[in-house]
């Protein structure tokens, strides 16, 4: 039990003593705004919770309004942080397995994700995550794909010659392995830089290709569908002393609000897909689709590239990601 939450329940104690009524209040950060898919599954839980009349509320502090998103991890390991919503490739740094949470090929489609989620290779990053002090409430995935500035991009020949930026060191690998040069920026920065020529392809997810617009610079968007290469894992978490200090009533309602969530999100992701690809259509876009082939060999240039990386730099790489393959 973290001190901070030590203090609370002795607080609380004293505020009961006297009859005045309390509850614990937990903090969760996230880097997102209020009509984003993530802070809508962070608000379920709220809602769900306050609903349960357990004496918890949770106060949700979003847009980077408390931590930046990438300095959430260690705060929350650290107790200093009651939960979080951030993809969590960006602890790579912290745990280097993390890295496989955003490599390319891993995940098929949302479908694949949720048996991921719910596999023993989960479990296994869920270990390295309660070393650090941390537990996932709810699991989820966001998917992306690749626009072409002139043509479509399916298969590895596509990127060949073409100035290209990527979602994630493990992305720009596979790519300059496939023939591309890489120009690494944020998702913001796509719109002009494909507008002033210096893009010809990206790759990002697809929320973001709606709400930077891209469909106003490219002739052809390759969505995700029943296969799709850029699967960002970007869970619910939480600081695991802080949950196990709570009552059994107050983590049931958690965990009953986290099943609740975790449904709405995997049905939002899809959607965010579907509704990409109508905002392309809708701008006159070419829309692509990737075939089970073009996955494929997409996955032999990452074995050669973003996988043999992280065998080499992790010490039980290859395990892990032996057992995140083994997913069917």
């Amino acid at each position: 039990m973290t001190t901070m939450f030590k203090t609370a329940v002795a607080a609380g104690a004293l505020m009961a003593l006297s009859g005045t009524a309390w509850a614990t209040e937990l903090r969760l950060s996230h880097q997102w705004s209020n009509n984003d898919i993530r802070h809508k599954v962070a608000q379920i839980v709220v809602d769900e919770v306050a609903a349960a009349d357990v004496g918890l509320d949770i106060k949700i502090f979003g847009s980077e309004s408390l931590f930046k998103a990438r300095e959430q991890y260690q705060p929350l390991s650290r107790g200093q942080l009651d939960m979080a919503v951030l993809p969590l490739s960006y602890a790579g740094g912290q745990q280097p397995s993390y890295n496989l949470t955003l490599m390319p090929g891993l995940v098929k489609n949302h479908d694949h994700a949720t048996r991921l989620s719910n596999s023993p290779f989960m479990e296994a990053i869920e270990e390295k995550m309660a070393e650090d002090d941390v537990m996932v409430l709810v699991h989820g995935y966001l998917a992306g794909g690749f626009v072409g500035k002139d043509k479509c991009i399916t298969k590895p020949e596509d990127v060949a010659g073409l100035q290209t930026r990527a979602a994630g060191k493990a992305f720009e690998q596979m790519l300059a392995g496939a023939g591309a040069s890489i120009a690494s920026m944020s998702s913001s920065e796509i719109y002009n830089a494909m507008q002033t020529g210096v893009l010809s392809a990206a790759n990002t997810s697809s929320s973001s290709f709606v709400s930077y617009r891209i469909y106003e610079q490219v002739a052809c968007y390759t969505p995700p569908g029943d296969y799709a290469l850029w699967f960002m894992y970007q869970p619910l978490l939480m600081n695991k002393s802080t949950f196990e200090g709570l009552t059994p009533e107050q983590q049931q309602a958690l965990t009953d609000a986290a099943a609740k969530a975790e449904a709405y999100y995997v049905e939002e992701a899809k959607k965010e897909d579907s509704d990409s690809v109508q905002a392309f259509k809708d701008a006159g876009v070419e829309i692509a689709q990737m075939s089970e082939a073009d996955f494929e060999a997409w996955r032999a240039v990452a074995a050669e590239t973003s996988y043999k990386d992280f065998i080499a730099s992790v010490p039980d790489g290859q395990e892990l990601l032996d057992m995140a393959l083994a997913v069917e």
